[in-house]
């Protein structure tokens, strides 16, 4: 088995975030790799991630980072493969680290979730994927639906909840 998506993190700290995006490609049957590379501290070891992703089958690159979050942007210039980056709430409420990861130069975009939105990475990852992949296109269309019904769930379950001046 092959990876399609590469998850990138800037330390095995982020690991508690990014499980999120795992247990997603998982849920949907996609391979895909886990590693832990610096942008500041192996930098030369990303380089030769990002410059040899794409001839060893990956589709898609999720980066992870906090606090000085350069490790999605230096992966996206280096090459062209879409690159979903994750924000990690390591200072100022991830506030350093969303606005490293979507304020990217003029040619060199980068995906941006939500602070700590790993699960979205995930499902970005496979919408993108899914375009080129009927299978793939009906599970997402299913797990949407799944989303839908939850919710419809959620706002029946809330009429039985009971007060006195409650009008529904």
């Amino acid at each position: 088995m092959e990876p399609k998506v590469s998850i990138i993190m800037g330390s095995t700290s982020d690991f508690s975030v990014m499980e999120a995006t795992a247990k997603l490609l998982d849920e949907f049957e996609i391979p895909f790799e886990i590693n832990a590379l610096s942008a500041h501290r192996t930098p030369e070891a990303v380089e030769l991630f990002a410059k040899g992703a794409k001839g060893r089958g990956i589709q898609v690159i999720i980066a992870a980072a906090g606090m000085a979050a350069h490790l999605p942007g230096v992966i996206a210039a280096m090459t062209t493969l879409p690159v979903i980056g994750v924000p990690i709430n390591a200072t100022l409420s991830g506030m350093d680290s969303l606005l490293a990861i979507v304020q990217m130069p003029p040619g060199i975009p980068v995906a941006t979730v939500a602070v700590n939105g790993a699960q979205n990475a995930g499902i970005l990852a496979v919408q993108m994927m899914a375009l080129g992949d009927a299978e793939l296109s009906v599970k997402l269309e299913s797990f949407k639906e799944s989303l839908k019904i939850k919710i419809e769930k959620a706002n029946k379950d809330l009429t039985e909840i009971k007060f006195r001046f409650k009008t529904n």
